[in-house]
């Protein structure tokens, strides 16, 4: 999907470009066809309701002439607020308007390597072939490579109840001096009902048979579920991702007998991640399940968490706001291998690095999106969230820059008129960087 919206953008602005797509020469998977853009999970591009965060992202990729954004109305089937598509007709939309258009070259090929010269944009998704992996590996370091997603859900941190969960860190150590996380303390008749509720949650269906979720041996020790930790035995999860130790509960004076950590998001204004709360869960059961842990009965969940295969680079490591590779310039990364997640992320990356190879060909200067942007922003996490503790992003509210205090003061209790005060900058910031830039 990346690859298909960087080569229209690039045609568009009168440049030839070759896109080259392995199947159905090399297939993987999970793909069933030959079609560009095929869609092998859901077939919803998330929320149309107006100033939320999914909606704010399509609506920039609508006013910069997204190719796949045009491609999904057309495809467009009832889907409540949310905007669903055919997949077959979405697909095959996508796929006869890059083979019309006379300046894409559409080379049915597996790329085994990069030209030495040449603009170039990886965006070849979270199922890259092997020979292509090791040619990433090659160019950016094969540390920085990362084979299996492992994400742990994150909440809004104005969710979290305060009165029950506690800051400190395990024996005061902190790096800064302060306490860096938030701990929901848990008593034995509580953590039992937790792993209860654990060991019965429904999984999430494998769309690729090696990612079945009852087969651990494929993930990485450190990155196993919680489910696969709690069925080695109910105690696991108390000296694993639980752990009490060098924790005390002010309210009791104690230690409890089991905690969760909640860790605030570097580049993700007022949010936390449950550390180490990878799953294979189903979104409904982790609303259902994590509810059970004190501080968290009225969780806003902004990301569920997740572990499936997942191609992705360290991109704080290696790109710039611009996607591009640090140490090759000519080189830019777009969609899920540069560490998004969803069909939107994955387009409006392939519509940013087309854009800036476009730039890149005329000898302009580079212009990266506005902070204040949607685009902007997901730019800014991918460049620059932690490297050493990587997660792929979906866009949401909390990647956005924050209100300033008057204005969060004076909107605190309309949390959907501060949505609409972050839209509404957002699309102006947009619309004055393309008159700037037009």
């Amino acid at each position: 999907m990346a690859g298909c919206e960087a080569a229209w953008q690039i045609a568009r602005a009168g440049h030839p470009c070759v896109l080259t797509e392995m199947r159905p020469i090399c297939s993987t998977g999970a793909h069933k066809t030959s079609h560009l853009a095929e869609l092998v999970c859901s077939n919803s591009l998330k929320s149309e309701s107006p100033n939320t965060a999914p909606w704010l992202l399509k609506e920039e990729l609508r006013r910069l002439d997204s190719l796949l954004l045009a491609a999904a109305q057309q495809a467009r089937v009832p889907g409540g607020h949310a905007l669903t598509v055919d997949r077959d007709v979405f697909a095959e939309r996508v796929s006869a308007a890059i083979q019309e258009n006379p300046l894409i070259e559409l080379r049915r090929a597996e790329a085994a390597s990069l030209p030495d010269d040449a603009i170039t944009i990886i965006a070849s998704g979270p199922l890259t072939s092997s020979a292509l992996a090791a040619e990433i590996a090659r160019i950016t370091g094969a540390d920085r490579l990362f084979f299996y997603d492992s994400i742990s859900p994150i909440v809004d941190a104005d969710s979290v109840d305060l009165n029950i969960a506690f800051r400190a860190s395990r024996y005061g150590k902190s790096l800064d001096g302060g306490d860096d996380y938030l701990n929901c303390p848990l008593d034995r008749s509580q953590y039992e009902r937790f792993v209860d509720a654990v060991l019965t949650a429904e999984p999430v269906p494998a769309h690729i048979p090696e990612d079945n979720p009852d087969d651990n041996a494929q993930f990485f020790e450190a990155c196993l579920p919680i489910e696969e930790l709690a069925r080695r035995g109910r105690e696991t999860l108390r000296f694993g991702p639980m752990k009490p130790v060098g924790l005390t509960d002010p309210r009791t004076g104690r230690r409890p007998y089991a905690v969760v950590q909640l860790r605030q998001e570097n580049l993700r204004a007022a949010s936390y991640n449950l550390v180490g709360f990878q799953n294979h869960m189903r979104f409904a059961e982790q609303s259902r399940v994590f509810r059970l842990i004190p501080g968290l009965e009225n969780a806003e969940f902004l990301r569920y968490g997740q572990i499936h295969r997942n191609t992705y680079i360290n991109a704080p490591a290696l790109l710039t706001p611009t996607l591009q590779l640090r140490s090759r310039p000519r080189v830019f990364f777009a969609g899920q291998i540069s560490g998004v997640e969803g069909y939107v992320e994955s387009i409006a990356t392939g519509l940013i690095a087309g854009r800036h190879a476009i730039e890149l060909a005329a000898g302009s200067e580079l212009r990266p999106f506005p902070r204040a942007t949607a685009l902007g922003s997901l730019c800014a996490y991918v460049s620059g969230a932690d490297a050493r503790n990587y997660q792929p992003a979906n866009i949401t509210f909390d990647l956005l820059p924050a209100l300033d205090d008057a204005t969060r003061q004076r909107l605190r209790r309309d949390k959907q008129a501060r949505h609409a005060e972050v839209c509404r900058r957002a699309l102006e910031s947009l619309d004055q960087y393309c008159c700037v830039h037009a």
